[in-house]
């Protein structure tokens, strides 16, 4: 652990301070503790709180938690009832669990115990204003001061953002953002008659609007319900929700939460750090485009955070400090960089066919099998693009007709065959 203090004060220097404790946040202090650093991870909330997610755990997501985690599952997924806007609705069962659902709260409360197992320390209900790495706050040029709400400064070597997709810590860094999307969704409690018909099983519905889909993840004796389309669709987005729940049947069951979320999606060009503060997860815009899944990003991207922001608290000079940071963007748009361009690729042609998708997922074997692979984890959608040629191709062609070729409406999809046993249809 470092022992300097600050020339002014004799005030106390942490190795690496984490601003936000979603899963990015709490993952950046895990790693970063786990190093044997002095780490403060700052949350404005107090724990457990709510966020506006669908909670669902992939692959990815379980193999980026850190060691002996035990995920607090409310369901485990074996099924998905694929529909088009309500229409030509087909479910595909597999023997082996696609992925997760938890509830957040409880989710980010058990990350952040990990990381305070780690070493980390965690103090929450504390707003963070601004970060500054010059100026009267700041004793040296190894130094970022971290100023706190009520005028407070805590000084730090290192300085990692996971303060969420409105961050300040990412607007300090400069962070653009070149997709922006709206997500609302309810928490409906259901009678058990209910909650049994949906134990084991989701819906993910390709939407009216370019882009959009809804999804209904069990959890118990709750159904989270939600859609996503892009920014600027605000009353179509909230009347694809009340026709979603309704045409579900739930329309007359209490809501016990509503809310509403804007994802951010990062430009290619957008940094990632400034002198010696990191951006990660949702403040950094690291998600899937198509999918808007950012769980398994922030996870991802935190631990990187970490990892590297110990470097950079070790670092000496600026010189040093800049390499270090590089060294982390490098790392970020080797890995999750790649799989965010093969995202976009993706919805630039779901938000055009979606009916294409739907009738490839649905009628298509292979194509399920690569959806099973993606949501277990054995495979990326950029392992799938790069290793088989067969998704190359027909990636590449639907880039070149999606120019010229008409809009395929949502509600007229392109039929094909269906291979599946009768049995498999619900």
């Amino acid at each position: 652990m470092s022992s300097e203090q600050a020339a002014e004060g004799n005030q106390q220097v942490w190795d690496v301070v984490v601003v936000g404790a979603g899963p990015a946040g709490a993952s950046a202090a895990h790693a970063a503790a786990c190093a044997g650093r002095r780490v403060l991870l700052l949350e404005k909330a107090e724990l457990p709180r709510y966020k506006t997610c669908g909670g669902g755990i992939i692959g990815p997501s379980r193999d980026s938690l850190p060691p002996g985690f035990e995920l607090p599952l409310r369901d485990r997924v074996h099924a998905v009832t694929f529909a088009l806007n309500g229409r030509l609705t087909r479910t595909r069962r597999s023997k082996h669990m696609l992925f997760g659902l938890i509830n957040r709260p409880e989710f980010d409360a058990a990350l952040v115990e990990s990381a305070k197992d780690a070493g980390a320390q965690v103090r929450t209900g504390v707003t963070v204003t601004r970060v500054e790495q010059h100026g009267a706050n700041v004793p040296d040029r190894r130094t970022v001061a971290v100023v706190l709400g009520d005028g407070e400064v805590v000084l730090a070597r290192a300085v990692v953002g996971a303060d969420g997709s409105a961050s300040r810590i990412g607007a300090h860094v400069g962070v653009k953002v070149d997709q922006v999307d709206l997500g609302l969704e309810v928490e409906i409690p259901v009678p058990e008659t209910v909650a049994e018909d949906w134990a084991g099983r989701v819906l993910l519905d390709w939407g009216p609007m370019p882009g959009s889909y809804g999804w209904v993840f069990p959890k118990g004796d709750t159904l989270t319900v939600g859609v996503i389309s892009a920014r600027g669709e605000g009353a179509a987005t909230k009347r694809y929700l009340e026709d979603f729940v309704g045409r579900l049947g739930l329309a007359g069951f209490e809501p016990r939460i509503s809310s509403g979320h804007l994802t951010r999606c990062r430009a290619d060009d957008s940094p990632l750090s400034r002198g010696r503060v990191l951006v990660c997860g949702d403040a950094a815009g690291l998600l899937e485009p198509w999918t808007r899944e950012g769980i398994s990003f922030a996870l991802r991207s935190g631990r990187l955070a970490g990892e590297w922001a110990v470097r950079i608290s070790e670092a000496h000079d600026a010189v040093d400090a800049r390499r270090q940071a590089l060294n982390y963007a490098f790392a970020i748009k080797a890995g999750l960089g790649v799989e965010m361009a093969v995202g976009r690729r993706l919805l630039a042609v779901f938000a055009r066919r979606p009916g294409v998708f739907h009738a490839a997922l649905t009628g298509f074997r292979p194509a399920w099998r690569a959806f099973a692979k993606i949501t277990r984890g054995t495979a990326t959608l950029a392992e799938m693009v790069r290793t088989h040629p067969l998704a190359r191709r027909a990636l590449d062609a639907f880039d070149r007709a999606e120019a010229s070729a008409p809009t395929v409406p949502a509600d007229r999809p392109v039929e094909v065959s269906d291979p599946e046993p009768a049995a498999e249809r619900q």
